[in-house]
């Protein structure tokens, strides 16, 4: 197995340092995530870049993290289900939403679960879905223009759900309580 390194603010190749330095601000710390990305300062630039286009995107907050989790799930990606379930629960989404999308199961509020839903198909699918699946969703309240917010959130996490399943990105201490594997899924 390829080892790949976790750079923190201090090791870092000095491109990629302000951009953990920022990071670290804005999180309290390091993620070990961003610490292998550091190794290509453009990938860790991309990512972090689109991660703060898509926390300014238009979906609300809390489809915002069906999102992530449903992308992650669907890319069977166990560092960013452990992490985006964290910051779903510390966001108030209800924990029986968060265990829903853990296991890959349809959710009770239909508006949320017209964005999984969406979500899942999209990633699934490549990004080809029928016609039917994009007005299911703006029948639910949405725009077309929540529709490409999640292409940009797919975006978002296609990079890291790749370099985790690469580098085999170990989980920092402040996810461990949402630890989540692969066979926990429904998929």
């Amino acid at each position: 197995m390829t080892q790949f390194r976790v750079y923190d603010e201090g090791d870092a190749p000095e491109a990629a340092r302000p951009i953990l330095e920022a990071a670290k601000k804005r999180m309290g710390f390091v993620t070990t995530l961003n610490g292998v990305m550091a190794e290509s300062p453009e990938l860790l630039a991309g990512y972090n870049a689109l991660a703060e286009q898509f926390g300014k995107s238009s979906l609300p907050g809390p489809a915002k993290h069906v999102v992530w989790i449903t992308i992650s799930v669907e890319n069977g990606c166990e560092y960013c289900v452990a992490a985006h379930s964290t910051l779903a629960l510390r966001a108030r989404v209800p924990a029986e939403v968060v265990e829903d999308l853990r296991a890959g199961k349809p959710l009770q509020d239909a508006a949320l679960e017209a964005a999984r839903h969406l979500t899942q198909t999209m990633v699934a699918q490549r990004g080809w879905i029928d016609d039917a699946d994009v007005e299911a969703f703006l029948a639910a309240g949405y725009t077309r223009r929540h529709v490409l917010d999640i292409v940009l959130g797919v975006g978002m996490k296609t990079l890291s759900n790749y370099t985790n399943h690469i580098a085999h990105t170990p989980l920092d201490p402040a996810w461990q309580d949402q630890e989540w594997t692969r066979e926990q899924t429904a998929l």
